[in-house]
């Protein structure tokens, strides 16, 4: 006898769906359809579990955002200052490397940005990275921007498969990069 999920982790199943249509075909070019038919469900139970299509997607970006706080909480977990942001950046490193599904959908969510409701959405999940960081590393403005700047830097290379036989420029950066922030 097959056990019937509750509604909360149906929801769960939807957005493990919703992630992966959305990072392959962001927001306007995913199909509500393509959705249900990867979570094994039907269209209009999809639009009895989220109403929308936006507020599906907006509930994928939230917790996209909310996966990567818990990512940072994990790796600085018992440190401060640099070496929690040395232990975040490492963690994310890593994140990049092995989740291309991850990494693409937190791209589409930057795209999706022209939507003030999606904006809303981005902004606060990067608000509350931002906060989190600022506060476990004790990070002056310029150590926060700079941190982040490098990380939106990694996520663009990434996108560019950048471990792919990089280009003599990316691996240039990468080094710079490596310089600055040595591995302990």
């Amino acid at each position: 006898m097959a056990t019937r999920l509750t509604a909360a982790e149906r929801r769960d199943d939807v957005l493990d769906a919703a992630i992966v249509e959305f990072a392959d075909h962001g927001y306007e070019g995913t199909s509500t359809e393509d959705i249900a038919r990867r979570a094994g469900i039907s269209q209009p139970y999809l639009f009895r579990l989220f109403g929308t299509k936006k507020e599906l997607y907006k509930s994928t970006v939230s917790r996209c955002f909310r996966e990567t706080l818990e990512l940072f909480q994990r790796a600085a977990e018992g440190k401060r200052g640099e070496e929690a942001l040395e232990a975040i950046g490492h963690a994310y490193m890593e994140q990049l490397e092995t989740d291309r599904v991850w990494l693409r959908a937190q791209m589409q969510a930057y795209v999706a940005c022209e939507d003030p409701e999606i904006r809303q959405v981005v902004r606060a999940g990067y608000g509350d990275l931002i906060a989190y960081v600022r506060r476990v590393s004790d990070g002056d403005w310029p150590t926060i921007w700079r941190f982040f700047s490098e990380g939106m830097m990694l996520n663009v290379l990434a996108a560019m498969h950048v471990n792919d036989a990089p280009d003599p420029w990316m691996q240039d950066l990468l080094e710079g990069c490596a310089e600055a922030h040595p591995l302990p």
